[in-house]
């Protein structure tokens, strides 16, 4: 998916770099993208940050475009029915693209997409599918060495990990209940074999060259402006103060508005699921 280098029109245009969008279906003769389909559209709640409290919870969020929640499944749980990717579509609640199939009995579901998957094509979920990008199978019916995503962690929840635009782990090898694989972060861990992974890299790799260029483009993101902690007063940050911009964090380190310690301070608590990672990503 090529990127777009927009011509400098306005000093914001001058550094833009955004999609060409060239991969999506268009409508048959115009150059408009499909509409999504609407059986599987859902409202979104707009929070602005606000919990039920109405107190702000996350900062800097709030605005942002008005869009709809695209159902996607994940658990890839119709099994051993072909399906036919009737367009490849833009979704605004993800960095990747998504796929419409029609499966053989009239249904229709959302995937993400894998690099290689054209309009046309037919994938399957199957415990017998081809080694092809799209099809889902169980971990132990996948060779060693291919590269997989949307993958379960729990058996039946759907696809937990590596969903975002050109991401994809790879399965390095099968124990006697568990495969190891390694995850994008650089991260070993293991899963059940009977869980589910589809085949492939997720799609949409250049998202990561992609420049903003302008703070009206976080602003249609829902992101709003962020104040660093040095530019405030001390009661409101523990790095505010000083009669200029003092260095921070030379009693305690960089820290959060709360104090909590906020580079280098571990944040992983899960023990029991520790056992599961046999290499870390650091």
């Amino acid at each position: 998916m090529p990127l777009r280098q927009y011509k400098p029109t306005t000093p914001s245009r001058r550094f833009r770099r955004g999609s060409t969008y060239s991969e999506l279906t268009r409508v048959p003769g115009t150059n408009r993208t499909l509409e999504p389909h609407k059986p599987l559209l859902e409202p979104i709640k707009r929070t602005g940050g606000r919990n039920n409290k109405g107190r702000i919870t996350h900062r800097f969020a709030g605005g942002g475009n008005k869009k709809m929640y695209r159902i996607v499944d994940f658990k890839r749980n119709k099994l051993d029915v072909p399906g036919t990717v009737l367009s490849i579509e833009y979704d605004p609640n993800r960095t990747c693209r998504i796929s419409l199939i029609e499966y053989t009995d009239g249904e229709k579901r959302y995937i993400l997409t894998p690099e290689g998957l054209k309009e046309g094509q037919i994938i399957i979920s199957s415990d017998t599918a081809d080694i092809r990008p799209g099809n889902s199978l169980p971990l132990r019916n996948i060779p060693v060495g291919t590269q997989i995503h949307n993958i379960e962690l729990t058996l039946g929840k759907g696809g937990q990990m590596v969903r975002s635009a050109g991401t994809s782990a790879q399965l390095m090898s099968k124990e006697t209940k568990y495969a190891q694989v390694r995850l994008p972060s650089g991260e070993t861990r293991r899963v059940l074999l009977t869980c589910r992974a589809t085949i492939g890299v997720v799609g949409n790799a250049e998202h990561e060259n992609e420049s903003y260029g302008k703070a009206g483009k976080s602003r249609w993101l829902g992101i709003r402006p962020h104040v660093r902690g040095i530019a405030m007063t001390p009661r409101d940050h523990p790095h505010g103060g000083g009669e200029a911009q003092s260095p921070i964090g030379r009693k305690k380190g960089p820290s959060t508005p709360w104090g909590k310690p906020a580079l280098g301070a571990k944040t992983r608590r899960n023990r029991r699921t520790d056992k599961f990672i046999t290499r870390r990503r650091r």
